[in-house]
């Protein structure tokens, strides 16, 4: 996953397969959520903008959510440092998308950790 910071309120984010969407899914936040690896600083509550590239997408689809998770620099278990974001203005079409993607490696995956819980 690379994630480049283009201003405070802005992160352009590709996903590159599988497994790091796995690593990225936050399943527990209503509405959906993810997480995406960042050295930049957010809190609790503020509004975040993400350009979002999905494995096998050419184009980043713009997601708007809140940020409801953060991982500091210095976390346990060498989870890299970033931010959780529930989704609030995805289309359905995205959460179809990542429901898809994240239930065909759900047998791949299963109980590996995530780069939250």
């Amino acid at each position: 996953m690379q994630s480049t910071t283009a201003s405070q309120q802005l992160l352009s984010v590709a996903i590159a397969d599988a497994a790091m969407l796995h690593a990225a899914a936050m399943p527990f936040i209503l509405g959906g959520g993810l997480f995406f690896p960042t050295t930049a600083s957010y809190r609790l509550g503020e509004e975040l903008f993400v350009l979002l590239r999905l494995p096998g997408d050419d184009d980043a689809t713009p997601v708007a959510g809140k940020v409801v998770w953060v991982t500091p620099r210095d976390a346990r278990r060498g989870c890299p440092a970033g931010v959780g974001l529930q989704l609030q203005d995805a289309d359905d079409a995205l959460r179809q998308r990542l429901r898809q993607s994240l239930a065909a490696g759900a047998s791949v995956f299963g109980e590996r950790e995530t780069y939250t819980m």
